[in-house]
């Protein structure tokens, strides 16, 4: 039995939503998974805060119209899934290049992310940017860094002092 239109409208409308919120997006081949490998994913994907869907390309093309990913549209052809990263531009691209060291099967196709389009082969520079946790720690790391050198050098000089009068006084004994 089809999809009724009613049920497509719904669809395009919720991908729509998840894409206007979406940090980066990604479209993957999931030709030769199983069905049991598929919610797998859809597993570790909701875990990690992506959206997982697999829906016809037609329907993805009018779902992504007007957001940033409309520049995947032209290259939105075969069974794909799409997956929205929902709270860092890079946690799509981790589940799915994580999932796909598993499952030969499934080949990231494209990514968009900031309006741009890249080629699938882009996505371990995806996989890497750091989560938002991990930046706010760089940042402040980075921040500190300074303030600690200059605590640190402050107190080297009475320490040099003191073993200097430490060093003079067991030279007189």
């Amino acid at each position: 039995m089809g999809v009724s239109l009613e049920q497509k409208k719904r669809m395009v409308q919720e991908v729509a939503e998840v894409a206007n919120g979406a940090h980066s997006a990604l479209a993957a081949e999931y030709r030769g998974l199983s069905a049991g490998e598929m919610d797998a994913l859809r597993v570790q994907a909701r875990d990690a805060g992506v959206y997982v869907r697999v829906v016809k390309n037609s329907l993805a093309k009018r779902a992504v119209e007007g957001t940033d990913f409309e520049c995947m549209s032209d290259e939105l052809e075969g069974p794909l899934l799409l997956a929205f990263s929902q709270e860092d531009p890079g946690s799509a691209a981790r589940v799915l290049k994580g999932f796909a060291k598993e499952h030969e099967q499934l080949v990231v196709k494209m990514l968009a992310v900031g309006g741009e389009k890249f080629p699938g082969s882009e996505i371990d520079r995806l996989a890497t940017l750091p989560t938002y946790d991990e930046a706010i720690s760089r940042l402040m790391a980075t921040m500190q860094a300074p303030v600690q050198k200059l605590a640190t050098t402050l107190n080297e000089v009475p320490g040099k002092l003191v073993r200097t009068v430490s060093a003079v006084k067991d030279a007189k004994q």
